[in-house]
């Protein structure tokens, strides 16, 4: 059974950085299994929108209100996607969602909360 868990999550200052992590169980990464690993946000009363994504080809795309603030990495030896976060704004506050399609299908996270406040 695949699991994902974020991790990480919390307040930050604005200007401050963090980073996310959502570990997988259950499945392995590799450049055959994984067609693309995303980051997901989902803020109050908004809808769930794409951040981040990776391919299997390690080519990235990003939300453009994230684009040179945010970095998304993957470190297929331990089955884990990252999110890097720097300069963050008060309009980052969300629970982010790891988000992983597979040759094997589709897979969330839980959530985990970042809330960016002074």
């Amino acid at each position: 059974q695949v699991q994902l868990v974020e991790s990480g999550g919390g307040l930050v200052q604005p200007g401050g950085s963090l980073r996310i992590s959502c570990a997988a169980s259950g499945m392995i990464f590799s450049v055959f299994s994984i067609k693309h690993t995303d980051w997901y946000r989902q803020a109050p009363g908004k809808e769930r929108e794409l951040v981040a994504r990776q391919n299997s080809l390690i080519v990235t795309n990003y939300a453009d209100s994230v684009k040179g603030r945010f970095t998304i990495s993957r470190d297929n030896a331990k089955n884990t996607v990252y999110l890097q976060m720097n300069s963050l704004k008060p309009e980052d506050t969300a629970v982010y969602y790891c988000h992983v399609s597979a040759t094997s299908g589709d897979f969330w996270g839980q959530g985990t909360q970042v809330t960016v406040s002074s």
